[in-house]
């Protein structure tokens, strides 16, 4: 078998590194986490941790195992270039200072534990419970498909040990693969809450960082003359680029290609102050620092992760150098036609998955024990990723329904240190079920990983469909519009339906967005007729249900009407051409925000989120 041949060559040496590393990180991360008393030390880590903890965790997830083995690809591959770190230089940077002047003060006037708290204060309760759903939503379908990335690389390198579990146990190998990813990121996460997954995600951080030095360190050892013919190799890739494989600009104004310097100076920009300001994901580390200008400072040097990005490009010029030469010795079998150096199984592996080429590097030409430390690193990616959302999620849920439930059912107030001792219990049941969605997700996203041209994209795409939304909600709280937030609760399901259609155009997308419209319809009719105070305002009624009729027409015109000209699928039916990823978060965020200021009722006063949270809620 392809993976069996290779697998077989990670060694019990390579083992035993990575057994260490998940002791010495279990070990280490439970003893700084301390003890979890309450939600707050639990969620918050006590508001106590320090700046470089937090910078280094952002870094963490933000990486995942995603980058570490889909950036080399990009590069590597016939024609690629490194025009994808244009989103990183110019996008991520420049939004990080957006959140650090703009977000984190506004996030620091009062003690809450996420931004959907924020919105909340500011719009009304229901605000809270909606942008807490899509948040739910975005990071279960964006943190499924790296898991499932991560999964399929200890497929390649861990086969024989998956396929002998599989005989045993039934499930097929990526099956196990998953279920040990999420097993690993659960228990993490229960250990110690938000301080655990900090501290462990630091030191995760070092450990891929030190994997992706050693990957490029081996690349450049396995290529006769070292890194500076590396260089020169990728110089001379002219079909990637004027400067070949270090083609770094690209001025196209194309919308559906995804790395331009209009992708990244625009759309990454506007979608990072999403991603690291108001998806909880990100943002919960800002709230666990000891103050205002530490939680700037963290996001700010989190900028630092690019350091780790373009090492991993340049992995992948070590690569393409490797794999244009001669095949190393003992290497045989037929080539493959672009590279040379890839023949035998290794060809045939590439070429049924091209995302699979730097596992296949890892057996084939890191020594041993170095293997190990590389895997080491990649696994850290992954579980860091998952044990972040794993605690955003499950303080969501708690915030925005589980606690404002038991406030309802109480009857009486019980002793606090009961109280809380039963809600972080809570909390780490939360985490529990939360690890099986994910795990359950990640088979699924399987079924969808071909529509996008590697897994980075489908990752990120996952993200925007409601990326818009919660960053639109943001600002509708944040600006001084004197609204509340009727508006919102039809504007950003509105939002999440139109990137949809953006991206969707068969038959059951019809359904769907069909459904969705009149839901919609459905839904602002009876709320609103049946409002205490809807007869007095029934000309406004009959105005803004014009401006969702508008809306409703923009859902199912972008559904049905999209360019036809993306050739045929494996079926033979058509395949239509979208729009490039980076532009889902704004334009979801601008449908949000229009329809939801356009929507929403007017406070006649200024008396701030409070006002708005009782409009909201009547």
């Amino acid at each position: 078998m392809l993976l069996a041949s290779l697998s077989s060559r990670f060694t019990l040496l390579d083992w035993g590194i990575v057994a260490a590393y998940l002791v010495v990180t279990t070990v280490l991360g439970a003893w700084l986490a301390g003890k979890q008393a309450s939600i707050r030390d639990f969620f918050l880590g006590g508001r106590k941790l320090p700046w470089y903890a937090v910078s280094g965790s952002i870094i963490a997830t933000e990486i995942s195992a995603v980058t570490f083995v889909i950036v080399p690809f990009i590069v590597f591959r016939p024609g690629g270039n490194m025009t994808y770190l244009q989103l990183g230089v110019f996008g991520a940077v420049l939004s990080r200072f957006i959140v650090a002047y703009w977000l984190v003060p506004a996030y620091y006037q009062r003690e809450i534990y996420s931004p959907y708290d924020y919105m909340g204060n500011q719009l009304g309760g229901r605000v809270r419970s909606m942008t807490s759903v899509l948040f739910a939503l975005g990071g279960v379908l964006a943190q499924s498909a790296r898991v499932y990335l991560t999964a399929e690389v200890l497929v390649v390198v861990l086969h024989d040990q998956l396929q002998h579990l599989s005989e045993q146990f039934g499930l097929y190998p990526l099956a196990w693969a998953i279920v040990f990813i999420a097993i690993v990121a659960v228990a993490w996460t229960l250990i110690g809450g938000i301080s655990t997954v900090i501290w462990t995600d630091a030191m995760l951080f070092l450990v891929f960082l030190v994997g992706a030095v050693a990957a490029l360190a081996a690349a450049a050892e396995a290529v006769p003359g070292g890194f500076g013919r590396i260089l020169q190799i990728g110089w001379e890739a002219k079909d990637s680029g004027p400067w070949g494989k270090f083609t770094f600009f690209d001025f196209s104004a194309n919308p559906t290609r995804a790395y331009t310097i209009w992708t990244a100076v625009i759309a990454t920009t506007w979608g990072g102050v999403g991603a690291y300001g108001t998806d909880q994901l990100i943002a919960q580390r800002i709230f666990c620092c000891r103050g205002e200008s530490q939680a700037k400072l963290a996001i700010i040097t989190s900028a630092a992760s690019q350091i780790v990005t373009i090492t991993v490009a340049l992995l992948g010029v070590g690569l393409y150098a490797y794999y244009t030469q001669p095949p190393a010795p003992g290497l045989v079998g037929e080539p493959h036609p672009d590279f040379p150096g890839l023949v035998g199984d290794a060809a045939a592996l590439y070429r049924a998955k091209g995302d699979r080429i730097l596992p296949i590097f890892i057996v084939e030409a890191i020594p041993v024990g170095m293997k190990g430390l590389i895997i080491a690193g990649i696994f850290a990616a992954a579980v860091s990723s998952l044990t972040s959302i794993l605690a955003a999620l499950s303080q969501t849920v708690m915030s925005a329904f589980y606690q404002p439930w038991k406030q309802r059912r109480a009857k009486r107030p019980g002793v606090a240190a009961q109280q809380q001792r039963h809600e972080v219990f809570v909390s780490r049941m939360f985490v529990l079920g939360w690890g099986v969605v994910l795990a359950a997700m990640a088979f699924l996203s399987a079924e969808i990983a071909d529509r996008y041209k590697n897994i980075l994209d489908l990752a990120l795409a996952m993200a925007g469909y409601t990326a818009g939304a919660l960053l639109a909600g943001f600002f509708l709280g944040f600006l001084p519009l004197k609204i509340n937030g009727r508006g919102y609760m039809y504007s950003a399901p509105l939002s999440v339906l139109c990137v949809y259609a953006l991206i969707w155009h068969d038959q059951a997308s019809h359904v769907i967005c069909w459904t969705g419209a009149i839901a919609l319809l459905g839904a602002w009719c009876i709320n609103e007729l049946h409002r205490g105070d809807a007869r007095p305002r029934f000309g406004s009624f009959l105005a803004k249900t014009g401006v969702l009729l508008l809306g409703v027409a923009l859902l199912l015109g972008l559904n049905y009407f999209a360019w036809g000209d993306g050739g045929l699928d494996e079926a033979g039916n058509q395949k239509y051409v979208t729009i490039a990823w980076p532009w889902q978060t704004p334009i979801g965020s601008v449908i949000a925000f229009v329809w939801g200021w356009a929507l929403a009722d007017r406070r006649p006063d200024e008396t701030g989120g409070a006002a708005a949270g009782q409009l909201a809620e009547e």
